[in-house]
């Protein structure tokens, strides 16, 4: 009896330190999930924009202008920076005209961008569904200047390819996961060409000028 009693006792403090065992073991966490960024801005994208341009200091050319995008993002997974490469070009109608007394004779003279268009680098710093960048690259625009006399026949006109650069920079948002609108600004200097206005040439001085512009992509994934 006193041996069965004996064993039950060590049976008793062995299941109870067991059990103290147990209750001491650490509680370990499971490793926290990994982070994974809710947008994405890499792939292909096409979109539509128009806004308002101006001209440079010795210019009071200004008017309105619509047209398209394409473009192409890429953002490497974990990162916020974003690089790409965008086309674009518009139908426009910046224009600029005056008249003055030549020997009496009243002339007036009118130069009007008729469209314009650019090849640019964009780079980026993405916030989730914002994007800030920055872009330039090349440009180039359809000018047509003509001089007239009001009243008469005497009406001549040219048009020339201008080229140069851009360089200006925005901001994108994705306001669903295809589709997002920007704003942007850009500078635009192009070189001079000369025109033919019935036999007298005339050499054109650069053309700068401005715009302002809003737009919307739609983004392929």
């Amino acid at each position: 009896m006193k041996r069965l009693l004996l064993a039950g006792v060590a049976l008793s403090v062995a299941s109870a330190a067991s059990a103290a065992d147990m209750q001491a073991r650490p509680y370990s966490k499971a490793p926290p999930a990994a982070v994974v960024a809710a947008y994405n801005w890499s792939g292909f994208y096409i979109g539509a924009m128009g806004g308002y341009g101006w001209g440079g200091s010795d210019s009071d050319a200004s008017g309105g202008f619509g047209g398209g995008t394409i473009g192409y993002n890429w953002q490497f997974p974990g990162s916020q920076f974003v690089f790409g490469v965008e086309v674009d070009a518009a139908g426009a109608s910046i224009k600029d005209s005056f008249t003055e007394d030549v020997g009496g004779i009243l002339l007036t003279q009118e130069s009007k961008i008729n469209s314009f268009g650019s090849v640019t680098g964009r780079a980026g710093f993405a916030l989730d569904a914002a994007l800030i960048y920055a872009k330039g690259g090349y440009a180039w625009a359809n000018h047509k200047a003509s001089l007239s006399a009001p009243g008469t026949p005497f009406s001549f006109s040219d048009s020339q390819f201008h080229s140069g650069y851009t360089i200006g920079g925005g901001l994108e948002y994705l306001f669903t996961p295809s589709w997002s609108a920007k704003a942007e600004y850009m500078y635009t200097s192009l070189g001079g060409e000369t025109y033919n206005l019935g036999g007298l040439l005339l050499d054109s001085p650069n053309i700068d000028f401005h715009t302002i512009k809003v737009g919307v992509n739609y983004h392929f994934r």
